[in-house]
């Protein structure tokens, strides 16, 4: 299982199948999926989803899937979820951020996405990645604030931010004098 992350007023948790009965509720409401797209899962289709992310892995095993509740510090109560897909022996996640309607303009998404990249960069991942609806002003601002850097690559109507590490470079020293 992978780390609960402390993330200023909220703590990510690790996602089970158990969290589907509150995040049923946390994931109702059309206005949500207006940029993301789809609609709002029933608790029977939340809890098939959440067992098999349980596995942690994809069925090929090239995938690690990485996922989380954010619970409120001051009561524990589930406000959305963050996620990263690792891919390529480790070196780039892509990740996604989700917090319900009534619980959005209060800094979840940003504190929850700001402590899900820094514990990615902790492990290594050279590459971060998030692919945003081009009109959802929020999620772009908060990809602003984790490092993330828009590109000009869109695909299925959403645009690709990134981060990478910065390459490191043998130092050169001169010897003419």
């Amino acid at each position: 299982m992978h780390d609960t992350i402390a993330a200023g007023p909220v703590t990510l948790r690790p996602l089970t199948a158990a969290d589907a009965d509150e995040m049923t509720g946390v994931l109702a409401g059309e206005e949500l999926y207006s940029f993301i797209g789809g609609t709002a899962p029933t608790l029977a289709e939340l809890r098939a989803r959440y067992e098999a992310l349980e596995a942690r892995r994809s069925p090929d095993g090239r995938q690690e899937w990485l996922n989380w509740v954010i619970r409120r510090d001051t009561d524990g109560r589930a406000v959305g979820y963050v996620q990263a897909t690792v891919v390529d022996e480790g070196r780039r996640a892509e990740i996604a951020w989700v917090v319900g309607s009534a619980w959005q303009c209060r800094g979840y998404a940003t504190q929850a996405a700001t402590a899900l990249a820094g514990w990615l960069r902790d492990r290594r991942v050279t590459r971060i990645e998030a692919h945003i609806h081009p009109d959802h002003e929020a999620s772009m601002k908060v990809a602003g604030r984790i490092g993330l850097l828009p590109t000009e690559h869109v695909e299925d109507g959403e645009r690709l931010w990134i981060w990478e590490r910065p390459v490191r470079t043998a130092g050169f020293r001169s010897t003419a004098g």
